[in-house]
């Protein structure tokens, strides 16, 4: 008999269920006797022991569901050693809740947090393994997560319908698009809709060279831009600051506007009298159903998963790599980031495609 563990953390995203599914569907091949405890509302299920016992059954037919049906919840690594409110050992908690289910593992499908809370299990003696979950694309170690395509057909999507009334009212549309501290969405989504600006947080502007960008498509005779812009995107002068003076800068902005998109509006208007329109498809790119691509990344992974736990090599994070599923040591992926390198082959072929990203 195999009892194994699964929890979802973190930001939701369209192809946690099917991820799930993927495991149990691997660990019923696998494994002749199985029993599932999916922990309810990710890491805090965990620490409380509020879980479910599942059967295969309620994996079936979840793999179009969005969302996840054990529910989600942040907890912050950097907080993971202060007690709950309610003053329980968080880490010791849930090796506790772990060791009186006698599992023998635990499969974590999340983000970067996420996965630094893993792996800190699984040096708490824990056996853990963790699945890549995120739209930002961000884990460091895979070149693919689940759930990323489903928010760049999104937010693809969204930018795509800003085209026709963009055009039809010589308008300047920013499109906010989610990314706090990489850019990958607003990337990918700037590409397959043609934007003309893509302003990225790796990727300081200058607004200079933004209304520059806007300007020469005017003088083409072009009478709309589209501007697809990262929530995280930040100015040249921004950037160059200290640390805390940065933050300090951020947080004033913060308090003056919206959204970045706002900030960007009045730095616009100072140069031109322009219409210019802000459109932020926000905490859609998280929802709805996966995209055939990413139900398919995330069987694999799934896949993969029960593979690892069949094998008994736990502390893994399942990883693609090169188009191929494979794993890395979850402490190899843990607190790093996979950002957007201004160096990129792909940002370099999108600036031949005359795609202003404000900084050149």
């Amino acid at each position: 008999m195999k009892r194994i563990g699964m929890l979802t953390s973190g930001g939701d995203c369209q192809a946690l269920n099917a991820t799930m599914r993927g495991v149990v569907k691997g660990l019923c091949t696998c494994f002749k006797d199985i029993e599932i405890y999916g922990f309810l509302e990710g890491y805090k299920g965990l620490i409380y022991g509020n879980y479910k016992k599942l059967s295969a059954e309620d994996f079936s037919g979840i793999i179009t569901r969005g969302g996840t049906i054990l529910g989600s919840s942040r907890t912050p690594f950097k907080e993971l050693d202060n007690p709950t409110p309610d003053g329980l050992d968080k880490v010791k908690s849930m090796k506790e809740t772990y060791k009186k289910l006698k599992l023998d593992c635990l499969v974590v499908l999340g983000g970067n947090g996420s996965q630094k809370t893993a792996n800190r299990l699984s040096e708490e003696g824990l056996n853990v393994v963790g699945c890549p979950k995120t739209i930002d694309n961000d884990i460091w170690g895979t070149d693919m997560t689940f759930g990323f395509q489903s928010a760049v057909d999104i937010a693809t999507e969204c930018i795509d319908c800003i085209h026709t009334t963009a055009a039809s009212h010589n308008r300047i549309f920013i499109v906010e698009v989610m990314g706090h501290k990489v850019g990958w969405i607003t990337l990918h989504a700037g590409i397959a809709s043609g934007a003309d600006v893509i302003l990225i947080p790796e990727i300081p502007y200058d607004i200079k060279k933004v209304w520059k960008a806007l300007e020469h498509r005017s003088k083409q005779g072009k009478g709309f831009s589209i501007l697809a812009v990262a929530e995280g995107a930040i100015s040249k002068e921004v950037a160059k600051l200290p640390k805390k003076e940065r933050k300090a800068a951020i947080a004033e902005a913060a308090a003056k506007y919206p959204s970045v998109a706002y900030e960007l509006v009045d730095k616009l208007k100072k140069f031109t009298d322009a219409d210019i329109r802000v459109t932020v498809p926000g905490h859609t790119q998280r929802g709805g159903s996966p995209v055939p691509y990413d139900r398919v990344i995330s069987s694999l992974f799934g896949a993969k998963a029960a593979e690892l736990i069949k094998d008994e090599n736990y502390g893994q994070l399942v990883v693609m790599k090169n188009n191929e599923v494979t794993s890395i040591p979850l402490a190899e992926s843990a607190g790093k980031l996979k950002y957007v390198s201004p160096d990129d082959s792909i940002v370099k072929n999108a600036k031949m495609l005359g795609i202003s990203f404000g900084d050149e």
